[in-house]
């Protein structure tokens, strides 16, 4: 990725610019610009009112944008935002489907709700992994974490690695923040990944580690040094745990902020950008954003990698205005919100065409859920694990189910090693299967 274009200093010509009182001929375009809020590499080719050039038109800009902003300190890094309309327009949606309205199964039926959020969760933990480099398909990695497969790659072990990170983040939700813990979160996220171990869980002891490009080998950011990480760390950890009484910050700003913040301190020596995500995702949650923990927000980044990227180059050469990271994440969280909720129709609509096999006697719903995966996909082999991380359920109710569908037909059972057994199905399968929906309505097959 190119580095950005430096903005002309604004400053030096504001003053030609309200001499020739461009600011009420550029009115319209100010706004229209800052609706989209646009760097300089792109204001610079906007066609501004005659004679005004168009370094005078982003004096403009950044002055409207200087005039409404708010702003933050952490250490000695000074950093502001502005509220524009797409994000109060964001905020308002996120308050009205985020939070009480999932409490009520109006978003989710509550019935569904565990296994949909293990489905949510490894999505996560995948697409995380893969923002950092992971390799694996979807599926694949799927199928390490249903069966609790031993990784044997860095790239599963990351996916492993993140899943167990989101559960331990979900578990502690409502704790303040504090160096033990984020060192916890890092040990635990990068376990098996780094090239040195003793990086795991601890903060980076030089100032060798550089942000850089991964097609040009350009450096892209240069983080404040390790002498600096105990004061950056304990402001951050104050931003995290407090609020301040005398002035509000949206509780899904402040989390967008300490996602950007924990990348540009970037106090590991890796595992920084996993390490950020995961802040993000448990400060929602410890703010009573419940449905965070069903959106997969990195899904969606992993689909935008530049834009990712070039959200935090924008941010940090544009005198660190926050507002393009945050345009930036929520869109994709309106994405994510968006795509979560085709998914959940998707499901209730499987869930309808479920009824036929729940009407057999006997079978209760996740065993009508396993008959329908083995009528799709005849080579499926489960465990007893498999299905109990599938169904969020007990080892003991996931073992019952399956044994209670070996003595009905459905499955065969077969010994995969000395600890473990395997359920497969029965080559009588279609026709047990035919038996016992004869006569009914099937909207399935």
């Amino acid at each position: 990725m190119k580095k950005l274009e430096a903005a002309p200093e604004w400053t030096q010509y504001i003053q030609q610019a309200i001499h020739k009182n461009a600011f009420g001929d550029a009115a319209e375009l100010i706004e229209h610009i800052n609706a989209r809020y646009l760097y300089w590499d792109k204001v610079k080719y906007e066609k501004g009112p005659a004679g005004i050039s168009a370094e005078e038109l982003w004096s403009l800009v950044k002055l409207s944008r200087s005039s409404g902003a708010r702003h933050i300190k952490i250490g000695m890094y000074r950093f502001s935002y502005n509220l524009t309309d797409l994000i109060q327009r964001g905020l308002h949606g996120f308050d009205l489907n985020m939070g009480g309205s999932l409490a009520s199964g109006s978003t989710i039926p509550d019935e569904d709700k565990k296994r949909y959020l293990v489905s949510s969760v490894m999505e996560e933990a995948i697409a995380s992994s893969q923002i950092e480099g992971a390799v694996t398909t979807r599926q694949q990695a799927k199928e390490i974490l249903r069966k609790n497969i031993r990784p044997r790659t860095k790239s599963e072990q990351m996916i492993v690695n993140n899943y167990e990170t989101i559960k331990r983040i979900a578990a502690i939700k409502d704790k303040p923040l504090t160096e033990d813990l984020l060192l916890e979160i890092h040990r635990l996220m990068t376990r098996d990944t780094l090239d040195d171990s003793q990086d795991e869980g601890r903060y980076r002891t030089s100032d060798e580690v550089k942000v850089v490009d991964a097609e040009n080998n350009e450096i892209v950011h240069v983080p404040p040094s390790y002498t600096e990480l105990p004061e950056l760390m304990q402001d951050l950890f104050r931003f995290f745990n407090e609020n301040d009484p005398e002035r509000f910050i949206h509780p899904i700003i402040k989390g967008c902020i300490i996602h950007f913040l924990t990348g540009y301190i970037h106090p590991f020596a890796d595992g920084n950008g996993r390490t950020a995500r995961a802040l993000f995702y448990w400060y929602l949650l410890r703010n009573s954003y419940w449905l965070t923990e069903y959106l997969s927000i990195s899904r969606l980044i992993v689909k935008s990698k530049t834009q990712y990227a070039r959200a935090f180059q924008y941010t940090e050469t544009d005198e660190n205005d926050l507002t393009y990271f945050l345009h930036y994440k929520l869109k994709v969280m309106e994405k994510a919100y968006a795509d979560l909720r085709i998914y959940i129709d998707r499901k209730i609509q499987e869930k309808r065409r479920l009824l036929s096999l729940m009407s057999i006697q006997g079978v209760n719903d996740r065993q009508a859920l396993i008959i329908k995966w083995l009528y799709e996909e005849p080579e499926l082999l489960f465990s007893v694990k498999e299905i109990e991380t599938r169904f969020n359920i007990s080892n003991q109710t996931a073992r019952t189910d399956l044994l209670g569908l070996v003595k009905m037909g459905y499955l065969k059972e077969v010994d995969i090693n000395k600890k473990t057994k395997g359920f497969y199905r029965h080559p009588g399968f279609e026709i047990l299967l035919a038996e016992r929906l004869k006569g009914k309505q099937n909207t399935l097959f």
